[in-house]
């Protein structure tokens, strides 16, 4: 097992992951890819058999990033998270991933998705210790959105997040219109979802951002 293992949740995008370990060939990636699928994905059968190591009870991409970054963070020292919508485009990416992890001893690290850019670490790594810390590496009460903006925030509160601006990791989004709407873009995006999010962001933010703070300037002392 490599000593970043990247996890992947996906939902009905067999080609997409195909497409995905492609561009870690391409790049020269030697990370670990763990794919996380849902148990009740109608596509389920389309993924290849080295996708299927993974297979959770479905209830939201945080839900299967949560399961996928528990078992990464006993196999590696360091644990990103892509999308399956975004594309590693520098060779080498992973490597300056770790390194940049390795340098500051504990944190977070992204590159630019030519999306969000430095604002928002659509995709991100982050050293095994956050996840162990606080026991997740997303707020379990989110189901699929703000998940950026608690790294981000996690990370500004530690001073421990590097943006990497020549380390593109593209993401192929409709928002930039490099992505059709399917029906997941659609499922995850809608009035619903939005709404559910916002409301247990506000939650974690009132209730439980200033514990999991002091859990990770724990790592620190």
């Amino acid at each position: 097992m490599s000593d970043l293992t990247v996890v992947v949740p996906s939902r009905g995008r067999p080609e997409a992951i195909a497409e995905l370990r492609e561009a870690f060939v391409q790049t020269g990636a030697t990370a670990e890819l763990l794919v996380v699928l849902d148990e009740d994905d109608p596509r389920l059968s389309e993924y290849s058999r080295e996708d299927l190591s993974l297979v959770v009870e479905s209830s939201g991409m945080v839900n299967a990033l949560n399961a996928g970054a528990k078992l990464a963070a006993r196999l590696s020292i360091f644990v990103g998270f892509l999308g399956d919508d975004h594309r590693p485009r520098t060779p080498g990416w992973d490597r300056r991933l770790r390194e940049t992890l390795e340098r500051i001893g504990t944190g977070f690290v992204y590159g630019n998705d030519l999306l969000q850019g430095e604002a928002m670490p659509t995709a991100v790594a982050m050293t095994s210790d956050v996840v162990f810390a606080l026991g997740y590496m997303a707020p379990p009460a989110l189901t699929h959105l703000n998940v950026d903006i608690a790294w981000l925030e996690w990370g500004r509160a530690l001073d421990r997040i590097v943006y990497l601006e020549d380390v593109v990791i593209e993401h192929l989004h409709p928002a930039n219109g490099k992505a059709e709407l399917d029906e997941g873009y659609l499922r995850v995006n809608s009035q619903e979802m939005v709404a559910r999010d916002g409301e247990a962001w506000a939650a974690y933010v009132a209730g439980g951002l200033e514990g999991d703070l002091d859990k990770l300037r724990g790592l620190l002392r």
